[in-house]
């Protein structure tokens, strides 16, 4: 019953000392490309991780991707057919709604309109817009996109969804699959995008779906705003729609490369706001806390939570 982990661009020490403060009696130990009872582990948690660890331990039982995103994993041959499970703890989840909330107001409120103004010295006030009359719409409904969208919902604004298959949820609107996309995003006047990166929706967001969105509505012009992943979006369409003033606006927290070039002209648009991947930082605790009462459950044989559909990749 052995845990091993396989995390690129994280302290595994650190990990491997919090893990086994909460799951004592188990051997928790480090890929580093081997370990020394591959046949005892059961469980691992990976992001990223060495395509070989999968061949090397012949008994897992349950992999965990740490962090809510699961396409590291799903886009490798490797891949064993074994339950997967992302991580999503309301830490997490309650900090991607924050980052959410507060951009959509940013643009909302005109902050980049002020903020100009403010540089330049300028004093003059614009009329502002009651949040009901602006159109917010979410692509993604899963349990991030749900939180997020009922944050925005109890603001006031009038906010829908689109997701691959139909969801109910109180006070806002559901679209669901390819056919209703464009209906989707004719409706919208804030594009939020949290949707997982898989060949579905590799560069769905691009210059024909930007061109979808409206602009007629209260804000004078759409606005786009992503903290789900880079891959879903074309970059240089949305630099385009961002130069010819098709969007009025943009807050981007993720890109399909990381770190975002220096010479990525979307650094030089003053109407784009750019954050380096932190929208939803959660506390390592809480998440290795909700790793070992996973398996704790499994063991108990209680079903594993947030399963992904390797079909789809979420």
């Amino acid at each position: 019953m052995n845990l091993v982990l396989s995390l690129k661009s994280f302290n595994e020490p650190e990990w491997i000392d919090r893990l086994q403060a909460l799951l004592p009696n188990r051997k928790i130990e480090g890929w580093n490309g081997g370990v020394a009872e591959p046949e005892k582990a059961e469980y691992l948690l990976a992001w990223k991780p060495d395509p070989a660890v999968f061949s090397a331990l012949p008994n897992l039982k349950v992999i965990f991707s740490l962090g809510a995103g699961v396409d590291h994993l799903t886009s490798l041959p490797e891949l064993p057919n074994l339950p997967l499970v992302r991580i999503v703890d309301p830490d997490l989840t309650s900090r991607m709604t924050e980052w959410v909330v507060f951009q959509t107001l940013l643009h909302h409120r005109q902050h980049l309109t002020y903020a100009a103004q403010q540089e330049a010295g300028v004093w003059h006030g614009h009329r502002q817009w009651a949040a009901k009359d602006v159109r917010v719409g979410i692509l993604g409904l899963g349990e991030l996109g749900l939180d997020s969208a009922k944050a925005l919902k109890a603001l006031g604004f009038n906010v829908a969804g689109w997701s691959r298959s139909p969801k109910d949820a109180d006070g806002i609107e559901s679209f669901a699959g390819e056919d209703q996309l464009e209906a989707f995003l004719n409706r919208t006047d804030i594009l939020i995008n949290l949707l997982p990166s898989t060949p579905a929706t590799h560069k769905l967001v691009n210059a024909e779906r930007l061109a979808m969105l409206s602009q007629s509505g209260a804000l004078g012009g759409p606005v786009y705003i992503n903290a789900g992943r880079g891959a879903t979006q074309d970059e240089a369409a949305i630099n385009t729609a961002l130069t010819s003033g098709q969007l009025k606006g943009a807050s981007l927290d993720v890109f399909a490369i990381e770190p975002l070039a220096d010479t990525s002209p979307l650094w030089q648009q003053r109407n784009c706001i750019i954050t380096p991947h932190v929208a939803a930082e959660s506390d390592p605790q809480a998440l290795s806390e909700y790793v070992a009462q996973q398996i704790k459950g499994f063991e108990r044989g209680e079903a594993l939570e947030n399963l992904v559909d390797l079909e789809v990749g979420y």
